[in-house]
């Protein structure tokens, strides 16, 4: 039996979701299909239902269309409905049901490959859409000791504030201090766009970690501008990526997937197209 997957998104030529899964898909000899589906603006819900109707096992979300995809869904795992995004796609006895392992794939990315440490760190969120509101509950619970939120939309920030009433969680204006991990949910690098932050956010320890990925590995513009200042402890969210998409099979099908060699190979590959 061959089962139909997809990503759903915009910009969505240069997601790796594809590779990734029949990855997956090969270590447990299962047949899949996995398409790139580009939702032109306010079309989410036709292209999923689109999707569905064609006999769709399940699928992935991504930039701009989490939040929509939210909205898609009738039921939600508890993590989805913190989140307010969906970033993965079942049916369960024909009812759409919404999930969000983005921030558990971030985790275990951050933690587990990369030896990072978030318990106890100060965090600077970058970006208050979708992909930074997925990731926010897993974050805080590793326990910070801080996580602030800069969006140049205020209240965009305040919203996630407001949703988990955390103490240690503050929608910011300003940067007037230094940050351990420093991480950018923003769409910047989709149009190789430069942020615009102060060298004074950094110290000699600051880990950077950007949610996109650029052309080449950790080539994305924010992790371009850390390198330059002399961070060395960066990466971009190739790893997450990985690790959101094996949660995602599970839950379409199930079954533990080994990600590590997936991780390996792709970097070895160099590229992310």
């Amino acid at each position: 039996m061959k089962y139909q997957l997809a990503v759903l998104g915009n910009p969505i030529a240069h997601s790796r979701s594809p590779e990734i899964h029949k990855k997956f898909a090969e270590q447990h000899r299962l047949e899949v299909s996995f398409d790139r589906i580009l939702v032109p603006f306010n079309s989410f819900d036709n292209c999923a239902s689109d999707f569905i109707q064609s006999g769709g096992k399940g699928f992935n979300v991504t930039a701009p269309c989490k939040q929509d995809a939210f909205r898609f869904s009738v039921t939600h795992s508890k993590a989805a409905e913190l989140a307010q995004a969906v970033n993965t796609i079942s049916t369960r006895d024909g009812v759409i049901h919404g999930d969000n392992t983005d921030g558990a794939g971030l985790k275990q990315d951050i933690i587990v490959n990369l030896g990072w440490t978030i318990e106890g760190k100060k965090i600077l969120m970058l970006g208050a859409g979708g992909a930074a509101s997925g990731v926010v509950g897993d974050l805080l619970a590793s326990n910070p000791n801080s996580l602030h939120i800069l969006n140049r939309t205020f209240n965009k920030a305040q919203a996630i504030e407001r949703l988990h009433s955390d103490h240690r969680l503050t929608a910011i204006t300003t940067l007037d201090m230094t940050y351990d991990l420093i991480i950018n949910a923003t769409s910047a690098a989709f149009n190789d766009e430069r942020l615009d932050l102060p060298p004074s956010i950094l110290c000699d320890s600051s880990c950077c970690y950007d949610l996109t990925y650029g052309r080449k590995v950790n080539e994305t513009p924010f992790l371009i501008w850390s390198k330059g200042l002399g961070v060395t402890s960066v990466s971009d969210g190739l790893g997450m990526l990985v690790e959101q998409a094996a949660q995602a099979f599970e839950i379409w099908f199930g079954r533990n997937v080994l990600t590590a060699p997936v991780i390996e190979s792709m970097r070895e590959n160099g590229t992310t197209s």
